[in-house]
Order: structure tokens, then C-alpha cells, then sequence
């Protein structure tokens, strides 16, 4: 690694742990504060934390290199996945911001789960808590190999090394000043990763010698590149555009509608998210596509390379960071990548830590808690998962990360109908809730490890269908009047139109 790029890192790892220490005199008052803010973020925080926590390394390295693989084609997930978040914005957000509020306060969704559908038997949260934890493990895990690999692969480190370095700064962050840490961190870190993305394709078509002589370039190599629809069919398609349903059940993105300070800001963050959400996906598509135009041009040893393998065509970013840039920039350049990969770490590593402190150790061993108490084992939890975490980072095995890689599936089928009925459908019962949640998270399961014809289809889509079927078929089946659930549901409507 060039000193340059040494110093720009390490900048940006000292302003992360600056957050945290100055997060952890704001949060230090109770585990509400410290695993929700106390439900007071700003629009413009709540917008770029969301997005964020939602994109990791893959929106700098694996949607570049898809692109430069396979051309546009590759580009209907962002095109599915822009909608949902669009989406999510609109139906969600404000409804789930009032409603958890109304219903007891909760502060975690399976806690909101219990409390909107008065479940005396504690399936529902015992159940979203189980999933959480186990999936939201592994995938932190996960998220915590990319940064080993990240210093491994672009920075010359040893794996360990970097695992460990990335984790301490994630870890350290978060334990000192949990969801306000992690929402500044990550505002923070989206306006990094947004920069990067449009400053990086700005300067490529530059040196190039504009858009018409880029595209040129690109067509005349194959022209099937600059086409939406070739290379791909209408099952690849609709299975790219279905990862957009996968927002409605992601705990680490909900959380943050949960928080913002008034539900008047949402339009406003919705704004903000939504053209942050734009520039840096359409930077990343392009990053992929002007790739194919600069290597042609410039480098065609480098393209051979590249052409010839997809791990190597996803680091494309950082050979463009490296090649067009002074190395003091370039460094900050490649800690966009680091940013992607760490915001995803301390949301992921919060929510669960959350389902820890509010759904298993209040709930069920220590009803009677103080608040300090709740605080001082909020931050102990964050430890645990991370403990646990980054022992599966040591030596990662192919059947974790495969499981992490359909988390997003089954947070998606599992949540995702459950949230939808929750907040739009008052007769929804906790027996469909549960049912339903069972259902979203085992076909998913079966679909990806069951040998069967059909793997062509994102297991999301299924797994999202029979969720959504189970929950409306079982609810009408057990349905009995409520009076406390119905004057909730009245109430939290009535609050969204005042």
C-alpha cells in the first residue's frame, strides 16, 4: 500500500472512532437511547444511514464487475432494487414509525410484533428473535470477511489483519455509542461512498474523451452490452427486479424508520435516500461500463485480465482509484469500499444486539431491569455478536457465506408480508403472523438446499408468495375480535393523517 493511501485510511478509521467516543456521551443515558437514538434522528441522517447499512462491498465490486462482465443487462437489480427502496419509503415507513410508537414503544420489531397482535404466548417474538440472531450473525460475519479480504486483495495485508482491524473499529464504535454512532458513522460513510461514485466515472469519461467515444468503445466491443434485455431472460429479470420485496422485511433498514424524529420527515428523507440511492447505484453501473471503454483503450493487458475473471473485474473501483488518481485521494477513494463494508458491520451488529438486550435478556431473564442495567448489557451483547462473529470470520467456509447470501431472501420472505399486513391490514392474527414468518423463512431454505428444476428463480419470490398466503388464509381462519388491537390500529391511522 502506497503511504499515501496509509494516511487517507487511517484518517478516515480515526474520524469512525471520533464518532463513537463523541456518540457515547449522547448515549448514556439508557439502552432506548442507546439502541434507537431515543427515536430522534434527523431526515437527512435517517436517509443516509438507511442507505448505508443496506449497500455493502458489493455495490462498489460486485455490481462494477457484473456490469463490465455482462453489460446492462446485469442492471435490473438496481433497477428492482431502487423500486423497493422507493417503495418502502412510501408504505412502510411512516406507518411503521407511528404504529411502534402506539404499540408500546417498541424499539425492536419483534417486540412490535408481540405488541401489535397481543400475543400472550411469546411465539412471535421468540421465533423473529431466533431468526434475527441467527441470520444477522452470519451475516455480520460475513460482512466482516469482506473487510479481511478488502485489506488482503487491495491493500497487500494479510487476511487476519485486516479482519481484525476492521472489526476493532466497527466493534469499538458501536459498543461506545450504539445506534447514534452507527447512524453518524454511516452518514458519514454514505457521503463517502456517493462522492466516490460520481467523482470516480466523471474523471474515467474525461480521460476516455466523453461520453459519445465511451460508448462507442463499449459498443463496438460487444454490442450486446449496451442492451437491457440481451444476455438475460424474463425469469433472470423478474428474479433481478424481486430483490426489491427483500426491503420490506430487513430489520437493520426498518430500524431506522423506527428512529426518525417525526413522521412529517419522512418525505424528506425519502427525497434524500432515494437521489443518494440514484447517483450511487448509477456510479456503480457505470464504473462497470466505462471500464470496458478504459481498458480497451488504455490497457488491454489489464482487460485480458479482467475479461478472463470475475473476481479479478470486481475490483475494477480500485484499479480506476489507482490509476486516476494522486495516491492520497485514491486512499480516500478505496475507503468508500471500507465504508460500504463497515456501515453494513454496525447495523447488522446492532439489530442483533437489540434482539438480545429487548427480546431475550429483558423479556425473559431479567423482566425487572434498569435502565443502566439495560444499557450495560446493550453494550455487552454488541461484544458477544461480534465475538461470535468474527470467530466464523477466522477460517470462513463456503456453507456460511452461502447462507448469508440468502439472508437478504429470508429476512425478505420471513418479514417483509408480516411487516405489509401489520401495518394495512387490521384483522391480520398473530397465528397468521406466525405462520406466515415460519413459512416466508422455511421455503426460502428449501428452495436454495433442495435439489429441484427451477433454481432460475430468486428464492425470494417464492418464499415471499406462500408468506403472504399463509398469513392472509390462517388470519382469516382464526380471526376474533379485538378491541385493543382495532383502537391501535385506529389510532396509529388516525395519527398518520394528523
Amino acid at each position: 500500500m502506497n503511504v499515501y493511501e496509509l494516511i487517507s485510511i487511517g484518517i478516515y478509521m480515526l474520524l469512525m472512532i471520533g464518532i463513537g467516543v463523541y456518540s457515547y456521551k449522547k448515549s448514556n443515558a439508557n439502552s432506548d437511547d442507546f439502541l434507537i437514538g431515543g427515536r430522534k434522528m434527523g431526515a437527512a441522517v435517517t436517509a443516509l444511514s438507511a442507505g448505508a447499512a443496506d449497500m455493502s462491498g458489493w455495490l462498489l465490486m460486485g455490481v462494477p464487475g457484473a456490469i463490465y462482465m455482462l453489460g446492462l443487462s446485469s442492471a435490473w437489480i438496481a433497477i428492482g432494487l431502487t423500486t423497493g427502496a422507493f417503495l418502502n419509503y412510501v408504505i412502510v415507513a411512516p406507518r411503521l414509525r407511528t404504529y411502534t410508537e402506539i404499540a408500546g414503544n417498541a424499539i425492536t420489531l419483534p417486540v412490535f410484533f408481540e405488541n401489535r397482535y397481543k400475543d400472550k404466548t411469546n411465539l412471535l417474538k421468540i421465533v423473529s428473535s431466533i431468526l434475527i440472531l441467527i441470520f444477522f450473525t452470519l451475516y455480520t460475519s460475513s460482512g466482516m470477511v469482506a473487510g479481511g479480504r478488502l485489506f488482503e486483495s487491495a491493500f497487500g495485508f494479510d487476511y487476519s489483519y485486516g479482519l481484525w482491524v476492521t472489526s476493532f473499529v466497527v466493534v469499538l464504535y458501536t459498543f461506545l455509542g450504539g445506534f447514534l454512532a452507527v447512524s453518524l458513522t454511516d452518514f458519514v460513510q454514505g457521503t463517502i461512498m456517493v462522492l466516490a461514485l460520481v467523482i470516480v466515472p466523471i474523471v474515467a469519461i474525461y480521460e476516455i474523451g466523453g461520453i459519445t467515444e465511451t460508448l462507442t468503445i463499449v459498443s463496438n466491443k460487444k454490442d450486446t452490452y449496451l442492451n437491457l434485455f440481451n444476455g438475460t431472460t424474463a425469469i433472470g429479470i423478474t428474479s433481478l427486479i424481486a430483490w426489491g420485496l427483500g426491503y420490506f422485511g430487513q430489520p437493520h433498514i426498518l430500524v431506522r424508520f423506527m428512529a426518525i424524529g417525526k413522521v412529517s420527515d419522512i418525505p424528506k428523507a425519502r427525497r434524500i435516500g432515494i437521489t443518494w440511492m440514484i447517483f450511487t447505484v448509477g456510479g456503480a453501473l457505470l464504473v462497470g461500463l466505462i471500464g470496458i471503454a478504459y481498458l480497451q483503450k488504455f490497457d488491454q493487458e489489464t482487460m485480458v485480465i479482467f475479461d478472463n475473471s470475475k473476481e479479478q473485474a470486481e475490483t475494477i473501483f480500485i484499479y480506476f482509484s489507482r490509476v486516476l488518481f494522486h495516491p492520497l485521494i485514491a486512499g480516500f477513494l478505496l475507503s468508500a469500499i471500507l465504508a460500504a463494508v463497515m456501515s453494513t458491520i454496525s447495523s447488522q451488529l446492532l439489530v442483533t444486539s437489540s434482539s438480545l438486550t429487548e427480546d431475550i435478556y429483558k423479556a425473559f431473564i431479567h423482566k425487572n431491569a434498569t435502565p443502566k442495567q439495560l444499557l450495560l448489557f446493550s453494550r455487552i451483547a454488541v461484544l458477544l455478536v461480534a465475538i461470535i462473529a468474527v470467530l466464523l470470520s477466522l477460517h470462513p467456509k463456503d456453507s456460511i457465506i452461502n447462507l448469508v447470501g440468502n439472508a437478504w431472501a429470508g429476512f425478505g420472505a420471513a418479514f417483509g408480508p408480516l411487516i405489509l399486513f401489520s401495518l394495512l391490514w387490521k384483522r391480520t392474527t398473530w397465528q397468521g403472523a406466525l405462520s406466515g414468518m415460519v413459512v416466508g423463512a422455511t421455503v426460502v431454505l428449501c428452495w436454495v438446499y433442495i435439489n429441484h428444476n427451477y433454481k432460475d428463480w430468486y428464492e425470494i419470490l417464492p418464499g415471499f408468495i406462500a408468506s403472504a398466503l399463509v398469513t392472509y388464509l390462517v388470519s382469516l381462519l382464526t380471526q376474533k375480535k379485538n378491541e385493543e388491537i382495532e383502537h391501535e390500529f385506529e389510532a396509529a391511522k388516525k395519527a398518520l393523517h394528523e
